[in-house]
């Protein structure tokens, strides 16, 4: 396996403290971390270590669980529930080593709770913990509307939690520890992709379970294109780390820079191959929100719209790769499937054209 190509670059580190009286300062830094980054880390930012430590608690709990238990909560397209080893990137064709339990605020949680009886006291511990990375998203989203030069509410407004049709999202991740093989086997944690909602919010449980890179490259929100060197994502207790999504990308006209990034497949020296935790709160528009940037560079979509392309541009881009490894292996075995369907091709055409 080739090597990873690595590049040192500075992730911006960005202090909310003061936030009311610093709010000009802190929304040139924002802005800035987004035209050319798209990823930084908050700090300051009002939720402390111990309020962190125990939704990790909470979260170790659920997926302490039975199996049995957490598939009474199946994940389904309203994109809550749970799932174990199910999702597949574009990047690679193959599944992430992990399992994960999606939570939202409005309707779509209907019966997609764990009773208490199962795990008492889960979903009021994870409602308060969601509503106070809520309270620090809105600070940001303050900061991301007056640099594009909305009023200041806009996209408050936008992902109104308290809404029924509100699509913000928390996601309990837990990657399993991958075996160290001679081999060259790979087991992908999160390989590499881009968010496709507005903003992300990303907690780490400990600094040493590392494996957070990014890879700065894409230009249009329509296209998959990114650099090929990496850059590791380094963590202090209690920072969060937040990256711009494609729809956010996409509502400042390409302006702000939805960034590749996974949790690297260990395979490496120095890479992390145990058990890891983490916390992604993926803030989305409400369904109906009308989505368009202040330069109107593409066509308005309500957020329920973009979701929908945004998932059919990814599914697309799996089948390609799908279809690429697919080739890739009957080549290896010595069968070319484009080489019979053209031979095929050319003797049933012989005929007709004889004829002609």
């Amino acid at each position: 396996m080739e090597k990873t190509k690595y590049v040192d670059r500075e992730i911006p580190k960005i202090s909310l403290h003061d936030f009311d009286s610093r709010i000009d300062i802190i929304t040139r830094e924002l802005v800035d971390a987004a035209e050319n980054v798209g990823f930084f880390s908050v700090i300051d930012h009002g939720l402390s270590l111990a309020e962190i430590e125990s939704m990790f608690q909470t979260s170790e709990s659920f997926f302490s669980l039975p199996d049995s238990v957490k598939a009474n909560v199946p994940w389904n397209p309203n994109n809550v529930g749970w799932e174990k080893c199910s999702q597949v990137r574009p990047s690679t064709g193959m599944p992430d080593i992990k399992e994960s339990y999606q939570m939202q605020f409005g309707e779509n949680m209907n019966g997609m709770w764990l009773p208490d009886e199962n795990l008492p006291g889960f979903q009021e511990r994870s409602l308060r913990f969601m509503r106070r990375v809520q309270g620090v998203s809105e600070k940001l989203m303050i900061c991301l509307a007056r640099g594009l030069g909305f009023e200041d509410d806009f996209f408050i407004k936008a992902h109104d939690i308290t809404r029924p049709n509100s699509q913000t999202c928390c996601r309990l991740l837990h990657y399993y520890p991958t075996p160290r093989t001679a081999d060259g086997t790979v087991y992908q944690r999160a390989s590499a992709h881009a968010d496709w909602g507005f903003l992300t919010v990303l907690f780490q449980r400990d600094a040493s379970q590392s494996g957070l890179e990014i890879c700065p490259g894409r230009e249009t929100v329509t296209e998959f294109g990114r650099g090929d060197a990496w850059t590791k994502v380094h963590l202090s207790a209690g920072d969060i780390i937040c990256n711009i999504g494609d729809l956010l990308m996409s509502w400042s006209d390409d302006r702000f820079k939805s960034t590749f990034h996974r949790v690297k497949a260990p395979c490496e020296e120095g890479d992390y191959y145990g058990e890891r935790y983490s916390i992604a709160f993926f803030n989305q528009p409400c369904k109906d929100t009308r989505i368009q940037g202040p330069l109107k560079k593409f066509p308005m979509v309500t957020g329920e719209e973009f979701t929908r392309e945004a998932a059919g541009r990814y599914y697309r881009a799996l089948q390609e790769k799908l279809e690429e490894e697919k080739k890739k292996n009957q080549r290896a075995s010595g069968f070319d499937g484009d080489d019979v369907r053209g031979r095929m091709r050319e003797e049933t055409a012989s005929p007709v054209q004889a004829r002609a």
